[in-house]
């Protein structure tokens, strides 16, 4: 077979072929794109037969002599490839319906422009660095060849997961590549001094739960010595390798197994949480004494945390049928931004509060609530999922979970908006902790006992963690990150999480001063006083509209009372 090889490619290098001046010291660039004559494909094509031929005649299930065939397939392949560009000298580009190669030779006399060189074949890409083809090959002479089908005759049977060095049990492997060959008259055996990278375009798109490894043919089987992935996304796998081979990328499923402990805190947790979430929405929609701007903020952070929490725990895994899985991640993704703009309000809220304390210009709850609250809380999210869903509505629902696809940056139409409320709303709480520093200091002894800056700052704190914190874990249960770091995090998310439904119920509702005092008032029935009564401190004066307005220790009273959930 060797022989065939030999002589089919006399006749391939001297055909009518389109080169291209390679040496960089005197640069030639043309447009054409070489091609192979009928001719010189048609010998390829022959030799391609041949092996088919050959491989199909090997009794089933003994892989050993088809192995042997395909290695000395490859083999000849490459020496002929390298014969004919040392002989030709410059760099050539051939596109045949079996295979597609590419050709240079460098001048080691040269200094080159660029330190990478890069080689295409069949759409598959080879990185290789001027002092490797210079230093460590004879003639600075390489080579790149993309077979179209050979994968089909070394495909997955050929793997054995004790040639493979992996983290974790997988399964189901298949190729999910072209078979490509980089080749160069080495001087020294071993591992190169500079890895050489390769890029493969895949033949089916990468599914969540799949993991992309870099394999190199071993004479018998694939291995992934010396290779490892650099970066997968559902297209393309770009791999490194310190040596020149073979290669191709074998896709595996990644055998997901469920941490029973994190699923009981999960949907215990959660449920938990939605009781909470819905006994402080009911507080603040029935309880008129503690109805304020604040509480009607409240009311909306709970309501969306609630729904998003909901359809968490009834939809995240219904990925089935795929329009239904969109939905809901487009509704979560709704929900949690929902959620998030809501607290940048609550900040908001909280800032003009206490600079009202500083400056005689008071704002009313009624105009910040009509103005503001309801379009912006509600209108945000809306204009940032619909631009979403425009821009790529295929990465609502993966096929492990209904939510957004991590590949393709596309995570960051949420993340982004959630990290810039984050932010913001540290700025405003710094901010409000020095106007608050500077005004409790020249109140009176007695308001400043109230001690209201550690209280506020305490609050404003525990919901930047809850809130963001949790997201900002979120963020980094990716399939890079391995045990046990992966499952640290995933605890702590879940965790967190959790919380949030509590903290709202028992910040704002269980400690929440006026409520404690009307529940004080309704088990003392002896007092004569209204229900609607508020504490004694608390005198309010009106204004020339009609509008109810605190004094300078009513208002200070308020930001005390008023707190971000």
């Amino acid at each position: 077979m060797d022989q065939m090889f030999q002589e089919s490619w006399q006749k391939l290098i001297s055909a009518d072929l389109v080169h291209v001046s390679f040496c960089q010291c005197s640069i030639v660039t043309h447009n054409q794109v070489a091609r192979l004559k009928v001719s010189g494909a048609k010998e390829i094509g022959d030799s391609f037969s041949a092996l088919t031929n050959r491989t199909s005649q090997v009794t089933p299930g003994k892989q050993e002599p088809k192995a042997k065939l395909v290695t000395l397939y490859l083999k000849s392949v490459e020496e002929a490839v390298l014969a004919a560009a040392s002989r030709d000298g410059k760099r050539q580009k051939l596109n045949g319906e079996f295979m597609a190669i590419e050709t240079l030779k460098v001048n080691k006399s040269c200094t080159p422009k660029k330190d990478i060189f890069t080689l295409n074949a069949g759409n598959q890409t080879m990185d290789i660095h001027f002092t490797t083809i210079t230093e460590e090959s004879m003639g600075g002479v390489v080579a790149f060849i993309s077979y179209a089908s050979i994968g089909s005759i070394i495909d997955e049977t050929f793997v054995s997961e004790e040639n493979l060095i992996t983290e974790g049990k997988l399964r189901n492997f298949y190729l999910n590549s072209k078979v490509v060959s980089g080749t160069m008259a080495s001087m020294k055996n071993g591992p190169l001094s500079k890895s050489i990278n390769f890029t493969f375009h895949h033949k089916q798109v990468k599914k969540e739960d799949e993991k992309a490894i870099c394999v190199y043919w071993h004479g018998s089987s694939w291995s992934n010595e010396g290779c490892e992935v650099i970066s997968s996304d559902e297209n393309q796998t770009l791999c490194s390798c310190n040596h020149l081979s073979s290669f191709a990328i074998l896709m595996a499923s990644i055998q997901l197994q469920e941490d029973f402990v994190l699923t009981v805190v999960t949907y215990v947790g959660l449920s938990l949480s939605l009781l909470c979430l819905l006994l402080a929405a009911l507080t603040f929609l029935l309880c008129r004494l503690i109805q304020n701007t604040s509480t009607s903020l409240h009311l909306q952070l709970s309501l969306c945390l609630f729904l998003a929490h909901l359809l968490f725990l009834i939809g995240i895994d219904r990925t089935k049928p795929k329009v239904l899985c969109s939905i809901i991640a487009g509704a979560l993704h709704y929900l949690y931004l929902a959620s998030f703009t809501w607290m940048l309000l609550e900040g908001l809220q909280l800032f003009l509060t206490v600079r009202n304390l500083k400056v005689a210009n008071y704002i009313s709850a009624g105009k910040f609530k009509k103005r503001f609250m309801y379009p912006f809380g509600y209108g945000i999210p809306a204009v940032i999922v619909a631009v979403s869903a425009g821009v790529g509505y295929k990465n609502y629902g993966t096929h492990t979970h209904c939510w957004l696809n991590f590949h393709n940056g596309f995570i960051w139409s949420f993340m982004g908006p959630v990290f810039g409320i984050v932010l913001i709303n540290l700025s405003l709480y710094l901010i409000t902790l020095w106007i608050l520093r500077d005004q409790l200091s020249s109140l009176n002894n007695e308001v400043s006992r109230m001690q209201n800056t550690r209280m506020l700052t305490f609050k404003a704190i525990a919901q930047l963690f809850i809130l963001g914190c949790s997201w900002a874990l979120g963020f980094f249960l990716v399939e890079a990150v391995t045990e046990p770091i992966r499952s640290a995090i995933a605890y702590s998310f879940t965790i967190i999480n959790v919380l949030q439904g509590i903290y709202i119920f028992a910040i704002h509702c269980l400690l929440n001063q006026k409520l404690r005092f009307r529940v004080r008032y309704a088990r003392k029935n002896s007092l004569k006083q209204s229900p609607l009564t508020p504490p004694a401190s608390f005198s309010l004066v009106t204004t020339d509209k009609g509008e109810d307005v605190c004094s300078t220790h009513s208002q200070l009273q308020g930001a005390r009372d008023f707190t971000p959930a």
